[in-house]
């Protein structure tokens, strides 16, 4: 398959709809399109307050994040600035903003693209709880990290970009946007806390086959991504970013992404996929999951400087060095139960 530098825009978009469910591409539709012409300056709701001296234990390393003094934001730096981030990523902070200094994705993706909804969605990959999970240890990391400094992960691996200024207008909205989710969620009912999600995702006590992965793909996945997985854009207009995303190519994560490991993108897709009507099996999501993670992507730099406890590396992770002898194969694509098994026995010596 051949890459595109231009994905076609949304032409025959009712046969796409269609395919991944009315309801499901009208919520996106609503996300993505709720408000950027409300402009940088917009009134907006004042950013959360963030406690001066984070929770971590005495003399633990810390993130960038948790050394950087707090500094006043700046007026504009709001919740719904933040939220408009999220939602529109590419289009304020992509390759095609008008103004370099905000360039700060080499992607066309949305946080929203993963966080559907702007993370306001219960259930997998929802960012409703964010707060109430930081600070905490990041193995990735070797450090205490914060809400800021697993934004800046994002930008630089998912987004495949770099990393936002601690103190900028950005950085402060998105994190102020992220912690008032939590507000959010502690007002929600049970019933709205529920996430409508199947079955979580079981691995499989096997390796992943790519070649099912494929014909999975292009049954159920080619419809709205592409045949060649490059995406449908949003508009004619590419700086509008993508209705559906690329699954590879320039436009998608990095290597060094989250999503770029076999039993996070599993779990994911056997959870929210195709978009409304999440109906794949565990062998489904397993095998497209590591055919989709077998694309060509662009490719992060100095991998090997993560986990600097190489015992804490997840067992799909799908770069080296590791803490074990088992083959790099193994560890993209399974079968996992024996890496894991090798694990839990370390941690009872």
């Amino acid at each position: 398959m051949t890459e595109r530098e231009d994905p076609r825009p949304a032409s025959g978009l009712t046969g796409i709809v269609v395919g991944c469910a009315l309801v499901g591409a009208a919520a996106v539709g609503v996300a993505i399109y709720a408000g950027p012409s409300l402009g940088m300056l917009s009134g907006g709701r004042p950013a959360a307050s963030v406690p001066d001296t984070p929770t971590v234990p005495p003399n633990a390393p810390l993130g960038e994040a948790l050394s950087t003094p707090r500094k006043r934001a700046p007026a504009h730096a709001t919740e719904e600035y933040g939220r408009r981030l999220v939602a529109h990523t590419a289009e304020l902070l992509g390759p095609d903003q008008p103004d370099p200094n905000l360039r700060y994705t080499a992607s066309r993706l949305n946080c929203s693209s993963c966080h559907l909804g702007t993370g306001t969605e219960p259930g997998t990959l929802t960012l409703l709880q964010t707060d109430e999970h930081y600070p905490r240890f990041s193995g990735r990391a070797g450090n205490w990290t914060d809400v800021e400094d697993r934004i800046n992960e994002c930008m630089q691996r998912s987004m495949n970009g770099k990393p936002l200024p601690m103190d900028s207008p950005e950085m402060t909205a998105m994190a102020a946007y992220l912690r008032g989710l939590g507000a959010q969620y502690a007002s929600m009912g049970a019933s709205l806390r529920k996430a409508e999600e199947p079955p979580p995702f079981k691995t499989p006590e096997r390796a992943a086959n790519v070649a099912m992965g494929q014909i999975v793909f292009s049954t159920r996945c080619a419809q709205c991504h592409g045949a060649d997985g490059l995406g449908l854009l949003a508009t004619a207009d590419k700086r509008k970013g993508y209705l559906f995303p690329p699954l590879w190519g320039p436009d998608s994560f990095n290597n060094g992404a989250g999503m770029h490991r076999v039993l996070t993108a599993a779990r994911f897709i056997k959870a929210r996929m195709p978009l409304g009507e999440p109906t794949l099996t565990d062998d489904e999501a397993f095998d497209v999951a590591a055919f989709i993670n077998f694309k060509p992507r662009p490719e992060m730099p100095n991998l090997e400087h993560d986990y600097p406890d190489k015992r804490a590396k997840p067992v799909d992770n799908p770069y080296g060095p590791f803490a074990d002898d088992f083959p790099l194969e193994q560890h993209k694509v399974g079968p996992f139960q024996p890496i894991e098994a090798y694990y839990r026995q370390i941690k009872k010596q």
